[in-house]
């Protein structure tokens, strides 16, 4: 969609990143938090920094548990409008990766006011609220701040009962792999910042990051759903491993079974490649074992940082058709299984 207020104003020109490539690396995360003080945790905090989890989970009562989390990043696409919603969506998902229902959001804004129009800040906003607004919930307040570069994002709060929480470290072997999104959102992304990107690609990647992971809630009910979170900053790979080393299982992926955004392999092909998906590579890439026929781009596609991507999910093999049910009913149609859960070392294995 084009708004007024983006006439001649590039956002992605006014920052270094954007989206969830902006990241610290995982290796480089790791480093960083390897010398933070781990103070004990209240016995009511359900899920805390020990499992990588997608939100903090605070026990209120016997039948409703608080998420908390919180998500904000520099611009992905330069219609202000756009990247508004873009970022809402991707914050909104964690409480969903949870098996929650958000409840209420507070907007962090950060913003070079030097740089840019008064009016092209309010269609960041606008958009984020219109976001918010699909999912049920108020923009109650927030924080701003005038800095060098556009940030965006929200603090997210959603409910969930505390039977029903979905976490990183409960997947079992034998578990079934089940994607939500198709990958590339990153490879799409930098084709924008190059001018490189049709209007069908655009409208491609917008619809892909502005569609709330509303199956997450209703996951949350079905017992044979294990694990659950989003595949966002540090790609499939990454955020799988996540799962693995949660869980001390490995975990085996089928290329062709990956689902992509259209014209995602051609773009990364030409180079349309972020540098976060080699950070992401260095960081992770020795607990991966890629067979011969997995290619450079294809390795490339699964380290793809993913703004507002899918859930990934893993399950008891018996419960796909009706997670996959779930997906459909709520619109995502390239939902497919792409792996399996298995015993043996935190690993992945790509064929």
């Amino acid at each position: 969609m084009d708004h007024p207020a983006s006439a001649g104003i590039k956002l992605t020109a006014l920052s270094h990143g954007g989206g969830c490539g902006c990241k610290i690396a995982p290796a480089v995360l790791s480093e960083i938090l390897r010398n933070v003080s781990h103070l004990p945790a209240p016995a009511a905090l359900l899920v805390g920094k020990e499992t990588s989890d997608d939100a903090a989970v605070y026990q209120l009562n016997d039948s409703q548990a608080l998420i908390a989390t919180t998500d904000f990043f520099m611009p992905v696409v330069d219609d202000p409008y756009d990247f508004g919603r873009i970022a809402a969506t991707n914050a909104i998902s964690d409480v969903y990766a949870m098996g929650g229902t958000p409840i209420m959001a507070l907007a962090l804004v950060g913003m070079p006011i030097d740089k840019l129009p008064t009016d092209v800040i309010a269609k960041i906003l606008e958009g984020g609220e219109s976001i918010c607004a699909e999912a049920g919930i108020p923009v109650a307040g927030g924080h701003t701040i005038d800095s060098v570069e556009p940030i965006y994002g929200l603090v997210v709060l959603g409910l969930v009962h505390p039977d029903r929480i979905k976490k990183n470290s409960s997947a079992q072997p034998g578990d079934k792999l089940i994607l939500g999104k198709p990958l590339g959102v990153g490879v799409l992304s930098a084709a924008v910042k190059k001018g490189r990107l049709d209007p069908a690609g655009y409208r491609e990647l917008i619809a892909c990051t502005t569609k709330l992971n509303t199956p997450g809630r209703l996951l949350a009910d079905v017992s044979g759903v294990h694990a659950l979170t989003d595949v966002t900053g540090f790609g499939l790979l990454g955020h799988l491993l996540e799962l693995c080393r949660s869980t001390g299982l490995g975990a085996r992926l089928a290329m062709e079974r990956v689902p992509l955004l259209p014209h995602a392999a051609s773009l990364a092909a030409d180079g349309m490649v972020t540098g976060a998906s080699a950070r992401n590579w260095d960081s992770y890439g020795h607990e991966v074992d890629l067979s011969n026929s997995v290619t450079p781009i294809q390795r490339a596609l699964l380290t793809d940082p993913q703004t507002s991507g899918g859930l990934l999910v893993s399950c008891t093999p018996a419960t796909v058709d009706e997670i996959l049910d779930v997906f459909r009913r709520e619109g995502f149609a390239q939902a497919g299984v792409i792996g399996e859960m298995a015993a043996g070392p935190a690993r992945i294995a790509v064929a």
